[in-house]
């Protein structure tokens, strides 16, 4: 997050604890989330959350590489990989946040991210892309990035949910016979979700 400090972002303070950092990205995600906030503030400032606790969830590995490049000096400069994600626009990298990035594939656009829920984890992040669905688990402690291709879709489908029928969970099949829930999507959004997984492969 270039000039932008994460710590006041999330407003905790410099050497919070991971539980402490955590519970302040929960808080806001409710607060800002776009279905309770609305329009594009929401989504702008949701991606700002989203980056702030990427970068303080990745602090030690940055300051790890921070030293070694000081210490270095120039001599790593010109061996510097390609930032994960460079063909995704700013915005869309920082509401992917590193672990997703990480899990796309070289040249893999992003078309649809979006907060979302699992049985797994209240707190989880939706994306679609030309080929596959992927969602972050955020409170699982390992393996917290899954994905889903589009081959391996049998069917999906799409109902509203209570309060006032606002909400929509997707419910997609798999080939396999497995089954897989998001919850509390706006249904404007499940709808495109679903339409997506059923293209062709």
């Amino acid at each position: 997050m270039s000039g932008v400090d994460p710590h006041a972002v999330l407003g905790v303070q410099p050497g919070a604890s991971p539980d402490e950092i955590a519970a302040a990205y929960r808080r806001l995600a409710k607060e800002w989330h776009p279905d309770v906030a609305g329009a594009a503030a929401a989504v702008a400032r949701m991606a700002e959350i989203n980056a702030a606790y990427a970068a303080l969830r990745d602090r030690g590995g940055a300051a790890v590489n921070g030293a070694s490049a000081a210490a270095g000096g120039g001599a790593t400069a010109g061996a510097r990989r390609p930032r994960a994600g460079a063909w995704l626009a700013e915005d869309v990298r920082r509401a992917l946040g590193r672990e997703l990035l990480g899990a796309l594939e070289p040249g893999e656009p992003v078309e649809l991210v979006t907060p979302a829920a699992t049985w797994a984890s209240p707190q989880s992040v939706l994306v679609l892309t030309d080929r596959r669905l992927l969602w972050l688990l955020d409170d699982a402690p390992t393996n917290r990035v899954r994905s889903l291709r589009f081959r391996d879709v049998a069917r999906a489908e799409r109902r509203l949910t209570w309060p006032r029928r606002r909400r929509a969970e997707l419910r997609v099949h798999t080939t396999g016979g497995r089954r897989h829930a998001f919850a509390d999507l706006r249904p404007a959004v499940a709808d495109a979700i679903a339409r997506g997984v059923r293209r062709p492969a």
